[in-house]
């Protein structure tokens, strides 16, 4: 278990895991705005975290919203470093032909903690062969 410090700059939920076991916890809008059709637009959640060094927060999109709606995050899964100190935003978009209300107090993101390692460089001329190599998109087909 992690303790991750919030401060809440608006009036907003304190994100809580709804279930024993869940991996994630929900993020809510902090203001209205109505999304139209491929449009995208930042979200604020009206909070700020302090990670723990060593630790990232991963923004991942509400597969509810995806499914009914066809609302999600324009890059998918959003890193938080544990050195950002500012509000959590969200960049959603709308890839339905109708427009979508966003309300303020209501679910639009969930956010996942996961350890991370620094990577060390060392550059080399070759690298050690596989049985796959370079073979990449596809390459286990689709059977």
């Amino acid at each position: 278990m992690i303790r991750v410090k919030i401060k809440k700059i608006a009036d907003v939920k304190t994100p809580f895991y709804a279930h024993k076991g869940d991996a994630g916890v929900d993020l809510y809008a902090a203001e209205d705005y109505l999304l139209k059709p491929m449009e995208r637009k930042l979200i604020g959640t009206g909070i700020k975290i302090e990670i723990p060094y060593g630790y990232e927060a991963q923004v991942r999109p509400k597969s509810g919203l995806a499914l009914e709606h066809g609302i999600s995050h324009a890059n998918s899964i959003g890193t938080i470093d544990s050195c950002y100190r500012g509000e959590i935003k969200i960049p959603m978009i709308n890839f339905s032909d109708k427009a979508y209300k966003i309300e303020k107090g209501k679910k639009i993101a969930q956010m996942v903690f996961a350890k991370v390692e620094e990577a060390v460089f060392e550059e080399i001329d070759e690298l050690e062969q596989t049985t796959r190599n370079e073979q990449g998109f596809g390459s286990t087909g689709l059977d």
